[in-house]
């Protein structure tokens, strides 16, 4: 008998967890995106500290605006209208501020703290860890067992070095895509983004031609 959580308990587990993280950092679940930030951790807090600075909108609209009117002079004495050759249409002339009701739209929504990106990235591993303790099936191995010994290879070194080439084709995939399973397969597909659903289709796609021909074929 399996010792695994049926199908249903691990899909109510996960998305508990992905709604809980939307909903604590008004964020997207990734994991890929959470391991890059962490090894970059020292430019990412230099751009956090940064950021602190224009937290508020309406103050960083502020300075820009004033900025603005230093570089470019605020006089009234001249016209600041350009002139328009004879027979040619003058162009509509914008309002430069925004209506005072309005408040300054933000582009896009600033990355979750880094301290959240490490805790979720620790907090994996001690889930992980502890779901093998309490099963009694923790066990410390240097192969991937049986059957991986069974299908690829034997050897040690070989097992390294594909392993190796592996995780890098991973990451470098995972970064073309713009995420990995759990960016895409989770959040996106989970908010109907089209992105999403093309990049998790095709790496499931992908898993299941290459577990068909290891089984199967090879």
């Amino acid at each position: 008998m399996s010792t695994y959580w049926p199908w249903w308990a691990g899909a109510i587990g996960l998305a508990l967890v992905t709604i809980n993280y939307a909903l604590i950092t008004d964020r997207s679940f990734g994991v890929s995106s959470a391991w890059d930030r962490v090894l970059h951790w020292r430019s990412e807090r230099r751009l956090e500290r940064m950021d602190e600075e224009f937290a508020d909108d309406q103050a960083l609209a502020e300075a820009l605006a004033v900025a603005t009117a230093e570089h470019f002079g605020t006089g009234t004495g001249a016209s600041t209208v350009p002139q328009v050759p004879r027979g040619k249409s003058q162009p509509l002339e914008v309002d430069a501020e925004p209506a005072a009701s309005e408040s300054p739209a933000t582009t896009s929504l600033r990355p979750a703290p880094l301290f959240t990106q490490a805790a979720l990235l620790v907090s994996i591993f001690l889930g992980g860890f502890i779901a093998a303790v309490t099963s009694g099936r923790f066990q410390l191995r240097y192969d991937m067992g049986p059957g991986f010994r069974d299908l690829v290879t034997a050897n040690p070194i070989t097992m390294i070095a594909l392993l190796f080439v592996g995780g890098v084709l991973v990451g470098f995939g995972t970064r073309l895509a713009g995420g990995c399973n759990s960016g895409h397969g989770l959040n996106g597909c989970g908010r109907l983004r089209p992105v999403s659903i093309v990049a998790t289709a095709v790496f499931f796609g992908t898993a299941v031609a290459v577990s068909f021909l290891l089984w199967k074929v090879i």
